[in-house]
């Protein structure tokens, strides 16, 4: 009896397949991140500053002088009160990030400024309010 010693073997090579999904993962995750969060659209003015921080709270005036916090619209009654909740936790000094549009006046920012102050007086804390801006051209 003569045996043939080639058999045929019926597998299949799963490895291009493995580096194809994670070439399909990489491409999502980069993708995923450039996609902006911010549904209000601002021209933030320009600065040369490089401050950055934890936000806990984003508080937006657009350029209707309408406030959001935290993509909320709030009314200027309201955005004291709406600033604490998004602050709550017992954190003592945490940041609140203004994004405000550039032809916005100032006195709408000294509103925001005002609101935090007084939170801080109210709870004996040190929260800060940071200014957006976008980069200097």
């Amino acid at each position: 009896m003569i045996q043939s010693q080639n058999k045929v073997r019926i597998s299949v090579n799963s490895s291009s397949m493995s580096d194809l999904v994670f070439l399909l993962l990489i491409f999502f995750m980069i993708t995923s991140t450039m996609i902006s969060p911010n549904a209000v659209k601002l021209l933030l003015p320009e600065s040369n500053s490089k401050t950055m921080a934890k936000q806990n709270v984003t508080v937006y005036i657009d350029e209707a002088y309408n406030f959001q916090v935290n993509n909320v619209p709030v009314t200027a009654e309201t955005l004291e009160p709406s600033i604490a909740a998004g602050i709550e936790g017992g954190i003592d000094d945490a940041c609140v990030v203004l994004r405000a549009d550039k032809t916005v006046p100032v006195q709408y920012v000294v509103n925001v400024i005002d609101a935090v102050n007084d939170i801080n007086d109210q709870t004996h804390s040190k929260h800060k309010v940071i200014l957006a801006t976008s980069p200097k051209q």
